[in-house]
């Protein structure tokens, strides 16, 4: 082999461990929950296999993400109406800077969702937290303000929640929900808006439906790129549809019908299908990529007209979508026919704590998937036709949020704790 081979072969096997130990924005760098990670934790408890556990200020919904030798969580301080991104030291759990605003002004949201459950993105030069209505900040890694944008007031009844994502040099965000809703592409380095997609909006919910002549209507989804043939789509779940645009202009390719009005997760694909869920007993729907205009009746698979609610996203494996709803039922459907493999027995994942709810989103590392419910406990199943629980770890803490692998290790968000899994 002559030295340029060597070299490529070189820079790949280093882009490869990169990608396998950093975990950069909402769902990894793929945006769909699937990681490269094989030699993650299964079994852990608050003394088991915890390397470090450091005490959060206050309650916080959203993921941590990790580059490098940095974990970033965003983080609310309620009582000061603060909006902040906090860095941490990976190895021991060292608060290395924290950076925010102060936002006062009245912000409705719901009372299990504060502030600043966005999920912050890197690519390893910035990072770039959003922070609803006081606007969206760029910083460089070591906390120094790069940018922000104003994007305007966000007013629904249950707050929002979409995470930037970073395409390219675009950094792209779901504005909503709430009256004004819309998908922006902003120049990463600067902040500069490049294009916008305005899509209808609905009432902020501080009224009953009958009284605005409305429905109850929003999309928390944070959108997902896909490889559809030559080129690529930016996958959103709008209300009563799922929509394809070309990620560099902004311009819709495709659109499919058959969501319900609100809309919590975000899309999920595999081979070519897109797979969009609805929520508060909503439905849901497959629909085969790279179409053009209204493909509804030419290349949906198929639609469930009603489902049980659904607050986090599933994976894909194997062609079966696996999927935990809020009421801790967990299903394994065909990605291709929409079978429901587990209707029968409808495995349920109770957990040891109090609270058996999830609005965890599934993290798939090889054949095992991770989700959370509110009492923090993880379950750990195996990614097969069959029903398997391999463990249930509890930590007697409360949250909302998701794993977050990276590098062997597995970071976890309480309400009142960042912990990392791994051996000490």
């Amino acid at each position: 082999m002559n030295h340029l081979s060597l070299f490529l072969l070189g820079s790949l096997f280093i882009q490869a461990s990169l990608s396998a130990a950093n975990w950069p924005a909402w769902r990894g760098a793929n945006g769909d929950g699937v990681s490269s990670e094989k030699d993650l934790p299964v079994k852990w408890s608050p003394t088991e296999n915890v390397k470090w556990r450091v005490p959060l200020p206050e309650r916080g919904n959203s993921t941590p993400v990790i580059w490098g030798k940095r974990v970033f969580v965003t983080q609310p301080i309620e009582k000061e109406g603060r909006r902040e991104l906090h860095c941490y030291d990976r190895a021991d759990g060292k608060l290395l800077w924290q950076k925010g605003v102060t936002y006062k002004e009245k912000e409705l949201t719901h009372g299990t969702n504060p502030q600043c459950s966005a999920s912050p993105v890197t690519d390893g030069e910035r990072v770039i937290a959003f922070y609803g209505s006081a606007g969206i900040y760029c910083y460089d890694m070591e906390g120094k303000e790069l940018w922000h944008r104003d994007l305007g007031k966000l007013n629904h009844i249950w707050g929002w929640g979409p995470s930037p994502v970073i395409y390219g040099d675009l950094c792209l965000l779901n504005f909503g929900p709430g009256p004004r809703q819309f998908l922006v592409a902003l120049n990463k380095k600067s902040g500069v808006t490049l294009w916008q997609h305005d899509e209808p909006g609905g009432h902020s919910g501080e009224k009953k439906p009958e009284e605005q002549g409305n429905q109850w209507i929003g999309t928390w989804t944070t959108p997902i790129i896909i490889k559809a043939g030559v080129r690529e789509e930016l996958v959103m779940s709008w209300p009563k549809r799922v929509a394809a645009f070309d990620p560099k202009t902004g311009k819709e390719l495709w659109t499919c019908a058959g969501l319900n009005p609100l809309v919590y997760t975000s899309p999920i694909h595999s081979d070519g299908i897109v797979v969009a869920m609805g929520g508060f007993g909503g439905s849901d729907l497959a629909v085969k990529t790279g179409g053009s205009g209204d493909v509804t009746s030419t290349n949906r698979l198929w639609q469930h007209p009603r489902n049980s609610q659904r607050i986090g996203s599933g994976v894909i494996s194997a062609g079966h979508v696996f999927i935990l709803n809020e009421t801790g039922v967990v299903q394994c459907i065909d990605q291709k026919t929409g079978e429901d493999k587990w209707n029968t027995d409808k495995p349920r994942l109770t957990g040891s704590g109090g609270r058996t709810a999830s609005w965890g989103s599934m993290v798939l590392a090889g054949d095992k998937i991770y989700v959370m419910n509110k009492s923090a406990d993880t379950f750990v199943l195996r990614a097969a036709l069959n029903f398997e629980l391999l463990s249930q770890n509890l930590l007697n803490e409360q949250t909302e949020s998701s794993p977050a692998p990276s590098d062997g290790e597995i970071f976890l968000r309480t309400h009142k704790a960042l912990w990392c899994i791994g051996a000490k």
